[in-house]
Order: C-alpha cells, then sequence, then structure tokens
C-alpha cells in the first residue's frame, strides 16, 4: 500500500483499527483505503510507521490483544485512543448503521475519531510495576468471586452429593488467597515507590492493605485528580436522573471494575471508626438517609482523602 498522501497534520487524518487475535485491519481516513496486518509487534511497527503524521489512530479493548497495537503505535510516535467499545456502538448505533465487518468496524472507528477525536484521552504505557499490581489485585477479585460461588453452592439444598468436591475448591481457593497476598506484599516491598504510596494511606482510618493496594493498582492516577474525577472513576459519583417536575433517584453508575464494592468494605470500617467519618456517617443516618446511601457518601470521602493525601505527598517531593 503506498504512503498516506498528506504527511501535514489535519483533523481528518485518523486512522481505524480494528483488532483480532491473529491480525488487525486498518482504514485510512484520507485514502479511504483498509488493508489487514498481521498483529504482530513487528508488522505492527512498520505498518503504523506510515501513519506517523497523522492526528490520531483510534482502536477498541479487544481482550488485550489490542495491546500490541498500542504499543506499536506509541513507538512510532502516533497518538492512539483505547476506545470503549460500548460508546463506539453507540455511536454507530446513533447512525442507524447495523452491517458489520471487520472493515466496517475500522472504518466506523476513524469515524469516531474525527468526531470525538479533541476530547478523547491518548494511551499512554503503564508502569510495569502499577501493572503488575493490577493482575495481583484483579486475579485476586477473581478467586474471591469463585470462593463466594462455592460457598453459596455449598449452602443450597441438595447439595450433598457435591460437598466434598466443593468443600476441596474452597480449601484450594483459600490457600490460593494467602499465597497470593503473601506475593502481592512481596512486590509492594520491592518497589519502594508503590510502597510510600501505600504508607501515605495508612494515616486514613479505614483503608487497610486490601483497599489500599486495591487503590493503587486499579486508580494508579490517585493524586493527580480533582475530588469530582476520583468519585467519578471510583464509581461513587451520584448521576442526576431527572426530567421536568420529577427528581429520580441519583444512582452510581460507571466507574473502574472492582473498585467499588471494595470502598464500600472501606466504608463499613470507617464509619464505626474514622474520627472524621463516623460523625458524618451518624448525622445522614439521623438526616433519615438509608444506610446504603450513607456508605456510599463515606465511601466516596474515602477516596477524596485518598487522593488529597497523595496529592500533598506528590506536593512534598516536589
Amino acid at each position: 500500500m503506498p504512503k498516506p498522501r498528506f504527511a501535514a497534520k489535519s483533523e481528518s487524518a485518523v486512522l481505524g483499527i480494528d483488532v483480532a487475535k491473529h491480525s488487525v485491519v486498518l482504514y485510512d481516513s484520507l485514502s479511504r483505503q483498509s488493508r489487514r496486518i498481521d498483529n504482530r509487534p513487528e508488522a505492527l511497527i512498520k505498518a503504523l510507521g506510515a501513519y506517523r503524521d497523522y492526528v490520531l489512530a483510534v482502536c477498541e479493548t479487544t481482550g488485550g490483544y489490542e495491546r500490541a497495537v498500542c504499543e506499536a503505535a506509541c513507538q512510532v510516535g502516533l497518538p492512539i485512543h483505547r476506545a470503549h467499545a460500548s460508546r463506539v456502538k453507540a455511536y454507530i448505533a446513533s447512525h442507524g448503521q447495523g452491517a458489520k465487518t471487520d472493515a466496517i468496524d475500522a472504518y466506523w472507528l476513524a469515524r469516531y475519531g474525527q468526531a470525538r477525536g479533541s476530547c478523547l484521552s491518548h494511551w499512554q504505557p503503564p508502569d510495569p510495576c502499577t501493572e503488575a499490581l493490577s493482575d495481583f489485585i484483579r486475579y485476586r477479585h477473581n478467586l474471591i468471586d469463585q470462593r463466594t460461588r462455592a460457598k453459596n453452592q455449598l449452602k443450597a439444598p441438595n447439595s450433598g452429593t457435591i460437598a466434598g468436591f466443593l468443600t476441596e475448591q474452597i480449601r484450594f481457593l483459600n490457600q490460593q488467597i494467602l499465597d497470593l497476598e503473601i506475593e502481592i506484599q512481596a512486590h509492594m516491598e520491592q518497589h519502594a515507590q508503590l510502597q510510600k504510596r501505600a504508607n501515605v494511606l495508612t494515616t486514613i482510618h479505614g483503608l487497610g492493605p486490601v483497599t489500599r493496594n486495591t487503590l493503587l493498582a486499579l486508580l494508579p492516577e490517585l493524586g493527580q485528580l480533582s475530588a469530582k474525577q476520583a468519585s467519578s472513576l471510583s464509581g461513587l459519583a451520584p448521576h442526576a436522573n431527572d426530567s421536568g417536575q420529577r427528581r429520580g433517584y441519583r444512582n452510581m453508575i460507571g466507574g473502574r471494575t472492582g473498585l467499588r464494592p471494595v470502598l464500600f468494605m472501606a466504608a463499613l470500617s470507617a464509619a464505626r471508626y474514622n474520627p472524621k467519618l463516623k460523625p458524618f456517617y451518624q448525622r445522614l443516618i439521623l438526616r433519615g438517609k438509608p444506610k446504603r446511601l450513607a456508605l456510599a457518601a463515606v465511601a466516596r470521602k474515602l477516596v477524596v482523602m485518598a487522593n488529597a493525601e497523595l496529592k500533598n505527598y506528590a506536593l512534598e517531593l516536589t
């Protein structure tokens, strides 16, 4: 395929990239041509190098298979946005389109980048030690979910025929979780910066080791955010649901997967023992607020406090 015709950047110079396990399809918004290449680092670097002067490339999250594309784009100097699949699908649906092929998907990703490019964040390679901690934390969540399902199944009626298998599974999962927690602690001790950030959070009553590590792993931006951004990313921001004279219930939606349940557990502790948040929780209850709503407010306060503490710590280092 010939090199793009335009070297200078323009808002229309966007590359759409549909990612699969073994290959990717590139759609060039300037030449209006698409082509398929192997999803291998060397092939991607060679192909994306021709588009280094484009304003943006857009791909979807595809179970991790997009990682090589993002890394190749960064290596050649091409800004790339990793789009949320549901947002792209909603954008396509808003145009009344339903046909789907790899080439069509790549075309719509390019269109999405042209329409939303000015407000799309650019993917950056994550810090390796934080990414490893994130892998540990997410796997721990997975193990706990498996253990919860096994315990519930063991308590269910007529589980006697498989009770032995379930008991053995629970024992195995308990050991796996214990081993993983030891590995997480060793990882924290090996990386001084992570450990120092965790130590900063120990000043907040209610944030135990599990919550601290989860925040550092799944919300690494903590300390660089506003209070509203921290609440939103943690999935604890109430969203308006009003229409006309109706004032609907404010739901907490979105946020990073895995954060909200851990923060609710931390809020249970903070509502009892945190000297600042205990009276705050009690005031909400006395005003007739439901306990779940009051706990959500405590969890939101915890995230805001953690963000402020890490922000102050970063200022002290400068």
